[in-house]
């Protein structure tokens, strides 16, 4: 029987409740055997900010993730020199898994809008399909603007629990003011710990 597999790409920088709630919920919702968190090595859509090392936010990814057995990390990104492209990593984990796995690549609505802009899209829809989480209040009537062939590939989940983001816990952080209940607290202590975010 062919696995079912998720793949959770981001930054993590910090991982939060809002990604754990997503990653379950996919991992019912579809059916899947395993969700892989990926932290991005060197993500292109974030060369304007200062983004922690890979190892911290790997370190924070595998504190939050450790306690649920249908959930695992990957440094396949992190180990990858060069910028990080979903396509690049959707065809390791094909070729980790083997041709009869089904993919499905796990996302941020917001970021799927801007799918047919990814590199190589074309081929990267031929070979996962995309889960893309919403907030409450989500106007479904974008979705309806992607071309045709992505909104095929395509299907939306609501997550209550991304109003939550890591650039609000790092605001937080950096002004002083709680991050408690916003993320695991091995990964609160974490942040602490290193000085993250000051």
């Amino acid at each position: 029987m062919s696995k079912r597999i998720g793949i959770m790409g981001g930054t993590f920088d910090p991982i939060h409740f809002g990604h754990l709630v997503t990653a379950e919920a996919a991992w019912q919702q579809f059916e899947l055997d395993q969700v892989v968190f990926v932290p991005s090595g060197n993500p292109p859509h974030k060369v304007s900010r200062v983004i922690s090392s890979a190892e911290h936010r790997l370190t924070m990814t595998l504190m939050a993730t450790v306690s649920n057995p249908h959930f695992s990390v990957s440094r396949v990104e992190i180990d990858r020199s060069g910028f990080s492209y979903a396509y690049d990593t959707v065809c390791a984990f094909a070729e980790l898994y083997g041709a009869d796995a089904e993919l499905f690549f796990i996302t941020g609505a917001d970021a799927l809008l801007e799918i047919a802009n990814w590199v190589k899209a074309e081929q990267l829809i031929e070979k996962c399909r995309f889960i893309g989480a919403t907030r409450p209040g989500w106007d479904i009537g974008d979705f309806a603007k992607m071309p045709q062939r992505f909104r095929e590939r395509a299907v939306l989940m609501q997550v209550p629990a991304l109003a939550i983001s890591s650039s609000d816990i790092r605001a937080r952080v950096k002004n002083g003011q709680t991050i408690r209940y916003l993320l695991p607290e091995t990964v609160e202590k974490y942040i602490e710990k290193q000085g993250l975010y000051l």
